[in-house]
């Protein structure tokens, strides 16, 4: 009984349930949309999709431990803070090896078969399959080789991509069967956010990733000193094209929930600008913060469906 309580107790903080809100608040966004825009809803697709949703960025973050373990074993003692350096559950042999791989192989089956049961049974629309593909071929392959796209310099885009237009566009999609334009330019600043998060968070991990040298993203190829510069640009772009989007569906609540958010958009880029980051203790916070950033982004523009006239 011990022992499989340890098991369980490993593989729910390898899963980092934490994180999952990140992927399943823009998808709830994209079906709260397609409701205020349509009237359609339809409660079982959408428990269903946020289900494999989940399955995954399961897969995501279960690949990680299983193909970064090199990293994962060599941050401890390099700069890892509570954001950095995935969960240690393998680094630390709390659980073996290839546990992360069979649980990364049945998440990837579970979210093929609920992509199945949305297009054929429940007939949400031709392009279901290969919406759900994508984000399984960007989420499988992150960490996997052969593409294993945070060796390439483009996983954070990726990530931006797979946790922005994707989420928003997919929970707009099985409810309609339809795409609206208008996701473009909500999905940017939360991909932006999102973007940012990643980044940073590789921040504490440089050393380890740049001594493994099997993670060539994008703090590694340009050095923090650069890179921190293209998270300052993503902040500032972030509330440009959030301007951009408000212009286009103005919302009172959303204007008003966004102003705490921008401030502490504008509190994280003076931080940045004044080298702050490179204390261990502050660079922690501004990981967890640029978190909170990105949920707030995504919660402005639900509570202006909700509350206000962005859904016309």
């Amino acid at each position: 009984m011990t022992n499989r309580m340890g098991t369980l107790k490993g593989i729910f903080i390898m899963s980092r349930p934490p994180f999952h809100i990140v992927g399943v608040f823009p998808f709830v966004l994209g079906a709260v949309y397609a409701y205020k825009a349509t009237g359609i809803f339809n409660w079982p697709v959408f428990i269903l999709s946020v289900l494999a949703v989940i399955c995954i960025m399961l897969v995501t973050y279960y690949n990680g431990e299983y193909y970064d373990i090199k990293e994962d074993e060599l941050a401890p003692g390099m700069g890892k803070n509570a954001f950095s350096g995935g969960s240690q559950v393998i680094a630390q042999k709390m659980l073996p090896h290839r546990y992360a791989k069979i649980a990364a192989y049945i998440s990837l089956g579970t979210a093929v078969v609920i992509g199945l049961v949305l297009q054929f049974i429940f007939i949400t629309g031709v392009w279901t399959i290969l919406l759900g593909a994508i984000g399984i071929f960007f989420g499988f392959f992150y960490s996997k080789p052969p593409f294993r796209w945070v060796n390439r310099g483009i996983g954070e885009l990726l990530i931006g991509f797979s946790y922005g237009w994707l989420p928003i566009a997919v929970g707009y999609y099985l409810q309609t069967s339809s795409f609206d334009s208008y996701i473009i330019w909500m999905s940017i600043p939360v991909g932006l956010t999102i973007f940012n998060v990643i980044l940073l968070n590789e921040f504490p991990d440089y050393k380890a990733d740049s001594t493994a040298g099997n993670k060539r993203n994008i703090v590694v190829r340009l050095g923090r000193e650069k890179a921190i510069y293209i998270y300052i640009a993503a902040q500032a772009l972030t509330w440009i094209m959030f301007a951009v989007s408000m212009s286009m569906r103005y919302s009172v609540v959303s204007g008003i929930t966004a102003i705490p958010f921008l401030v502490l958009s504008i509190l994280l880029m003076i931080l940045a600008l004044m080298k702050k980051h490179q204390t261990p203790k502050i660079l922690e916070a501004m990981c967890g913060l640029g978190i909170l950033l990105n949920i707030g982004i995504t919660l402005t523009y639900l509570l202006g469906m909700i509350f206000g006239g962005l859904a016309v």
